[in-house]
């Protein structure tokens, strides 16, 4: 429970340290100065980050979760991070770079409050991890992350305005040395072309005054003990509504046709990166979740949100209570029921499996079994 609010446990230790969740790796001077006042008051005054641009908060006791929490709730800040939900989204600081092709601090907003807010009900086969990288420069890795994205300015070539000339300014600018004159002309290798936008405006005779900016989207990356590097979908998209879409068709791929524990990286060898690549071009999982949502009361407790549920939860308990009271059987399996159901609502929007209340009440079990034992032994002496 404790690790799934965002609480590594501190190893040789009781004490534990807190995950604080950052919006890509930026926090106000008051949320700097709210990180440094709660690690002296409620842990061992050490912040640490982490590569995910969070915040760790190391040495806090037990004891003093609860008012750290409410601490750093003051300035907007929260914990978690963990589990098999859509991770923190990392960004670039491409929005202030001057390699920057994209406003990376904005699109990595809105993707942490779609995806990362958006689906946090959603436990998904395992953890799914996502990178916006403001250029071809890589400084993020997008594509050793589950979905990664790319800024792309795709050059716009008017072959007829070039002169062949022997030493070509395009070719100078470009760091990949995708420009090559074949013929008297110069040509641009599209393997070779990392969309990079460095060539534009650097031809004497106006051959690349612009190009497209657009979204390159790499699917299947992962680091640690078995690395993945991610592959390319064939499409650059340019309009930025359709790359947040194909995140999740991703998302909504990987939690239909995951399996348990695997990562997206083994998804997408499993059913074949063309057949996702097909999936993830199509609508076809977009409607799929309309048709589930329509009419869905589950669906509409989890876009209300906790508070929503816990008025439920509550408001089943005391009709269960009274529908008892009554000696009604047949009204009390009813409520019973609904209550059930409620919390089982719950459950799922904290993260919280029947696997984790089977194991305290094994727990329970064991501790009642020494109690028996107990009063046995007094009641025979």
């Amino acid at each position: 429970r404790l690790k799934g609010m965002g609480f590594l446990s501190n190893k040789g230790t009781d004490n534990f340290s807190a995950r604080v969740i950052t919006v890509n790796g930026k926090v106000t001077a008051a949320q700097q100065r709210c990180l440094a006042e709660a690690a002296e008051k409620f842990g061992n005054g050490i912040l640490t980050f982490t590569t995910r641009q969070t915040v760790e908060v190391q040495g806090i006791p037990y004891e003093n979760i609860d008012a750290f929490q409410e601490y750093l709730a003051k300035e907007g800040l929260e914990t978690g991070g963990t589990g098999p939900l859509i991770r923190p989204i990392v960004s670039c600081k491409g929005t202030t770079c001057q390699y920057g092709l994209l406003d990376s601090f904005a699109l990595s907003e809105e993707i942490h409050k779609r995806f990362y807010k958006g689906y946090r009900a959603y436990k998904l086969p395992h953890k799914f991890k996502i990178a916006v990288g403001g250029c071809p420069n890589n400084c993020v890795k997008p594509n050793l992350n589950d979905l990664g994205i790319i800024g792309q300015r795709i050059p716009t070539y008017d072959a007829s305005r070039c002169k062949g000339c022997k030493k070509c300014s395009v070719a100078e600018a470009c760091p990949n040395g995708a420009p090559k004159l074949v013929d008297g002309v110069m040509q641009i290798d599209k393997d070779i072309c990392k969309n990079c936008g460095r060539c534009v405006g650097h031809c004497r005779f106006d051959s690349i005054v612009d190009g497209e900016y657009g979204f390159k989207i790499y699917i299947g990356g992962r680091w640690g003990k078995q690395i993945s590097h991610g592959k390319a979908l064939h499409k650059v998209f340019t309009s930025k509504a359709e790359a947040l879409d194909v995140i999740e068709k991703a998302i909504l791929l990987f939690r239909e046709q995951g399996k348990p524990g695997e990562r997206f990286a083994c998804t997408i060898d499993r059913l074949g990166f063309d057949n996702v690549e097909k999936q993830l071009l199509s609508n076809e999982l977009l409607e799929r979740k309309e048709e589930k949502a329509e009419g869905s009361y589950t669906a509409y407790l989890f876009e209300q949100g906790l508070d929503k549920i816990l008025k439920k939860v509550g408001e089943e308990c005391t009709e269960t209570v009274i529908a008892a009271k009554n000696n009604n059987n047949t009204e009390t399996v009813y409520e019973i029921t609904d209550l059930l159901y409620h919390v089982l609502v719950m459950m799922a929007h904290q993260g919280i499996t029947p696997e984790d209340i089977e194991a305290e009440l094994a727990k329970r079990a064991e501790k009642r079994g020494n109690l028996k034992k107990f009063h046995q032994v007094d009641k025979n002496s």
